[in-house]
């Protein structure tokens, strides 16, 4: 697959229409299609239903699909090579791209990007969110220099900044509910309620241990992949919410409140990349900036 063709399949699928893509491109509607063709061939499957004789529309195939997801993450992995490779050697200036789950463990990832914008302002960060397994998938394929995550890491993989940094796990619950007037969580408190949880804990993890039961046991309601959904069911009424405290606002006029399990469960926080990952040169200063930060956080003095 060539990547000129995959940049024209993936204007067919934005465009929804090969005459618009075409245009786009600047390229003539038969050289377009003749391209498209020639990568079906290639691939032995169909990627477009083309229209009917009075509708210019095309839809993709599941295969099709699958194609625009790959070719965005191949298509967008080699920008993002060719701006590490030319960027000259006397300026630090680029892209920084960090997965991270919702924490307010971030601000220790803002407080570096501040402090090393100062010597080099032309250094660019993007965050995306998403459970471990998103920030694992993205680190392996390349997609993100830096992954933020909770609990054990693979250090057969990944090379990993332990923090002094925590998130207490509780349940996020609305103030009218029964469980509301408790200033802790038991364990014998969340086996009979609607419950919801993360994706990553649905598949069973540190909170069934610390309930004591199988999850095919508890009354899994909903799962979620972002707290901030799964407020929104609790607010509703569906159910009880487990996950990180500090995430979701639960002060001042805020229907729901927020109660720690006891006792207590609690994740530490690390920033992971990639074994023998060679890092871009502001990937490489914000580390040292990150490495900068946690010697001052972790030291005695600050305690």
């Amino acid at each position: 697959m060539e990547l000129r063709v995959l940049n024209y399949f993936l204007a067919i699928a934005r465009e929804q229409s090969i005459v618009h893509a075409a245009e786009s491109l600047h390229l003539s509607q038969p050289t377009l299609s003749t391209q498209i063709k020639g990568l079906e061939e290639e691939l032995g499957k169909q990627l477009l239903i083309r229209g009917t004789k009075g509708s210019r529309k095309v839809t993709l195939t599941e295969e099709g699909m699958i194609l625009r997801k790959r070719a965005e993450e191949i298509l967008d992995l080699v920008r993002k090579t060719e701006n590490e490779i030319t960027m000259s050697d006397d300026i630090v200036m680029g892209d920084i791209y960090i997965g991270t789950g919702e924490t307010d463990g971030v601000r220790l990832i803002a407080r570096a990007a501040q402090k090393l914008s100062s010597r080099h302002p032309g250094i660019h960060y993007h965050i995306s969110s998403g459970n471990a397994a998103y920030v694992s998938e993205y680190l392996d394929k390349g997609l993100i220099d830096f992954g933020v995550v909770f609990g054990d890491v693979d250090l057969t993989k990944y090379n990993a900044l332990e923090t002094a940094y925590s998130e207490t796990w509780g349940v996020l619950m609305r103030r009218d509910s029964v469980l509301a007037a408790r200033e802790d969580i038991l364990p014998e408190d969340l086996q009979d309620k609607p419950l919801i949880l993360s994706q990553q804990e649905s598949r069973g993890g540190s909170l069934t241990q610390w309930i004591g039961r199988e999850v095919s046991d508890l009354n899994v309601i909903a799962t979620y992949n972002l707290l901030y959904n799964a407020s929104l069911l609790v607010d509703e009424g569906l159910g009880y919410a487990i996950g990180y405290d500090k995430i979701i606002n639960t002060s001042g006029n805020s229907s729901l409140c927020f109660r720690p399990l006891k006792p207590r469960l609690k994740n530490k926080l690390s920033i992971i990349w990639k074994k023998y990952q060679i890092f871009s040169k502001p990937a490489e200063k914000f580390l040292e900036v990150l490495c900068e930060l946690l010697t001052l956080t972790n030291s005695p003095d600050e305690s």
